[in-house]
């Protein structure tokens, strides 16, 4: 990752977003990736444990994220033995509940005997061997970082027909902590509603919340992912990824999303 570049400063429990944290659809809020990011951060530094697996993670973005400072408190819900669930919210400055997180844990086990069938694995090329991204129009002459880096495969944004790309995050979440392995699917799970929702006039669906589904951790920077689905009606969109590592697919994200125009 580039020397220097996060998308919050923690002071105590709280988060403070620097600019890097804008999202598209208002410059005055903050994209979902982060909030997704951040929820999964600290449910994961409150409640994490190696004998667990996060099998789930739930985000509700149900009002517009300012970019001002936020705190997350999180809850056990379930401390059992085989099963662990926490909640989470984001919280503004002023008490509102911005967003709120779930997730889940499994303790891991043995793997059972028998053979099950399963999708196979795509034949993505390796994302060193694909080219790198253009800069946008206008910042070419000028140092620049992209939010993430992104090395398309099949299809792209305004195009119909299926997408996949390999994606790696070029920022820190939280400024002086490397990303786990959850977190960095977190934040790419969001991916999701763009890569899935958009067509041939670009993305018109604004998500209202993001499922994410592990079976095991990343075991690489970059994440994979590919759409598998999509499906709207009345303005109401539903759209599904798989998400793989260099290894093979580790999960599933799904969104929900409405129909919205970006502000100019």
């Amino acid at each position: 990752m580039a020397e220097g570049t996060f998308f919050f400063e923690q002071d105590g429990d709280v988060y403070h977003p620097t600019p890097h944290t804008r999202g598209p659809w208002d410059p005055q809020s903050l994209h979902g990736r982060v909030i997704a990011g951040l929820l999964a951060h600290q449910i994961e530094a409150d409640h994490g444990d190696p004998a667990f697996q996060a099998v789930r993670l739930t985000v509700d973005m149900f009002r517009v994220a300012p970019m001002k400072p936020m705190r997350v408190p999180t809850r056990m819900v379930r401390d059992g033995n085989r099963i662990r669930v926490v909640d989470a919210s984001m919280v503004a400055e002023d008490g509102t509940e911005i967003a709120r997180g779930n997730v889940v844990f499994l303790r891991r086990a043995e793997q059972p005997e028998g053979e099950i069938w399963t999708s196979p694995a795509w034949d993505a090329p390796h994302p060193e061997t694909l080219p790198e991204p253009e800069p946008p129009e206008g910042v070419r002459d000028r140092p620049w970082t992209a939010m993430w880096e992104t090395r398309r495969i099949q299809g792209d944004f305004g195009t119909v027909g299926p997408k996949r790309a390999w994606l790696r995050e070029t920022h820190d979440l939280v400024a002086g902590i490397p990303q786990s392995s959850l977190v960095r699917l977190a934040q790419t799970s969001d991916f999701t509603n763009p890569f899935a929702n958009s067509g041939s006039t670009g993305l018109n669906f604004v998500n209202a919340d993001v499922t994410l589904y592990l079976h095991r951790d990343s075991t690489s920077e970059w994440t994979g992912i590919e759409v598998v689905a999509h499906h709207s009606t009345d303005g109401i969109a539903v759209g599904e990824c798989v998400l793989h590592d260099l290894d093979g697919p580790v999960g599933r994200a799904t969104v929900c999303g409405v129909a919205n125009r970006r502000q100019p």
